[in-house]
């Protein structure tokens, strides 16, 4: 199963992919893996973009249809794959349908997290990082033990900047602007499913495998 997920930020699109990577016995392909991975890796592909990075460029969508081709020719992919972030513009899509479409497949399903805008503020206003392993938690739904300190290293467990209100207000403005489109040509496809997050990951995830069902992909 060759599957593609979209979610806003703080939809729980994380938590979905994890739980359906398992399940499925899927790679889970994060871009933002990919390009660390080439950077670190110092590959050709890595370099080319940390050339556009350290000069606080955009690196162009035929560099990241390179890499992701690369990836996906990576044996653990062989079985499926769940793509999470990317494509995130109509023109990315066209490119991975073209490049797929020369390898003589394509995405079977694209997964679409649902959630209210409201609930999404709720949730990542809440949320704290630990700034030394990592780790999350929610001041609501998982606090720490000790307010501020992290449960598992002892670190000290911060609010991202990222992670405030206003700036939660324009990566979502941001999120629909792109999104949006992207679900329209999709849905044209008829490969959507949705599931809505609102209030249960669990119904969530059992709407996701539902949709798959009836799609015949499970």
């Amino acid at each position: 199963m060759k599957l593609i997920i979209l979610g806003a930020p703080g939809s729980g699109k994380g938590t979905s992919a994890t739980v359906l990577r398992e399940e499925y016995n899927l790679a889970h392909i994060s871009t933002g893996d990919i390009f660390r991975a080439n950077i670190k890796g110092n590959t050709p592909l890595g370099i080319e973009a940390k050339s556009y990075i350290d000069k606080g460029l955009l690196v162009p969508d035929s560099l990241t249809i390179s890499m992701v081709e690369d990836r996906l020719s990576q044996d653990d992919c062989k079985a499926g794959y769940i793509l999470d972030g990317f494509p995130r513009t109509i023109a990315q899509a066209e490119a991975l349908d073209e490049m797929l479409a020369k390898q003589n497949t394509k995405i079977d399903a694209v997964l679409s997290i649902v959630v209210d805008d409201e609930e999404i503020k709720n949730r990542v206003a809440g949320r704290r990082v630990c700034e030394k392993c990592g780790a999350s938690y929610n001041v609501v739904f998982k606090p720490t033990k000790v307010e501020g300190v992290c449960d598992l290293c002892g670190g000290v467990v911060y609010q991202r900047e990222d992670d405030k209100p206003e700036t939660v207000e324009a990566r979502l403005k941001t999120y629909y602007k792109n999104t949006q489109p992207l679900i329209d040509f999709y849905n044209k496809k008829g490969i959507i499913v949705e599931g809505d997050n609102n209030k249960n990951p669990e119904v969530c995830i059992e709407q996701i495998k539902e949709g798959l069902k009836a799609k015949g992909l499970v």
